[in-house]
């Protein structure tokens, strides 16, 4: 076993949003780490390119010899492949938006006689009747549930709660 299948995810969590230069199977790559699969130990480089384009290269983590941080990187640069693969309509929202669309949606479920509290430390996510998470920005995307009949239906319910207050 290498030396980089030996770390854990949170030593590989170090070289994240990092320029480095790998080694793996007896060749040399260069870029930024987007991420490192936890299980795998696979390192996801970018590169940008001079027009304005980049390029992804995957490494299998059984293939790395060696690691070497080059560049540390910035807040741009860091900002840049954070937002690399979200898509265009993905937006922020404030804690006040968040809070304000949490308790629109929990009285809407309420209304439709369906069990719903909050969990979490921050109270952030919202649980029906203990088999279904609703995360924040709270929209049917957001539904998790290993009981596929109540996730569309509470996805159906939060899907008309959206329309009926556009």
């Amino acid at each position: 076993m290498n030396e980089w299948m030996k770390k854990g995810p949170l030593e590989w969590q170090n070289y994240t949003h990092k320029e480095v230069r790998v080694t793996a199977s007896e060749k040399g790559y260069k870029g930024w780490v987007l991420t490192t699969d936890p299980v795998s130990a696979n390192i996801v480089l970018v590169n940008f390119l001079e027009d304005g384009s980049m390029s992804v290269t995957g490494i299998m983590g059984h293939a790395v010899q060696t690691v070497e941080i080059v560049n540390e990187g910035d807040d741009r640069v860091r900002e840049t492949l954070m937002h690399l693969f979200t898509s265009g309509d993905c937006k922020a929202y404030n804690p006040e938006d968040l809070e304000r669309k949490k308790n629109s949606l929990k009285r809407w479920l309420e209304k439709n006689h369906i069990p719903i509290t909050e969990q979490g430390d921050s109270r952030r996510t919202l649980c029906v009747a203990g088999v279904l998470t609703i995360d924040p920005p709270y929209g049917p995307e957001n539904c998790s549930s290993s009981n596929e009949i109540i996730l569309s239906r509470v996805q159906d319910l939060i899907q008309g709660h959206l329309a009926a207050s556009q």
